[in-house]
């Protein structure tokens, strides 16, 4: 299932910028980064739910903020870009 993940974290100091850094590389890790805080997950269900888990338990709830935005498995009806940045497809080849 497709879900984008975007995020808001405080860097007011610098517990909040070592948070920021490790929820972007937990999102890298697992997603395809597609703006400064918005990931594209093409994941199923469970890895999802340990991926919620591992970023719920990095930031603050009471400064910072993540929003899960489920697109489900017919998400290429629902996404539509305009814009330079090259796009690219999650059920592709993937060459490592």
């Amino acid at each position: 299932m497709m879900v984008i993940i975007s995020y808001d974290v405080s860097t007011s100091d610098a517990d909040g910028k070592k948070r920021l850094r490790k929820v972007a590389k937990e999102c890298q890790n697992h997603a395809q980064r597609v703006q400064n805080s918005v990931f594209e997950a093409d994941l199923d269900y469970s890895a999802f739910l340990k991926l919620k888990d591992r970023l719920i338990n990095i930031i603050y709830e009471e400064k910072d903020s993540l929003r899960f935005y489920y697109l489900g498995n017919k998400w290429e009806k629902r996404v539509e870009h305009i814009g330079s940045k090259t796009t690219y497809n999650p059920e592709g080849v993937i060459i490592i």
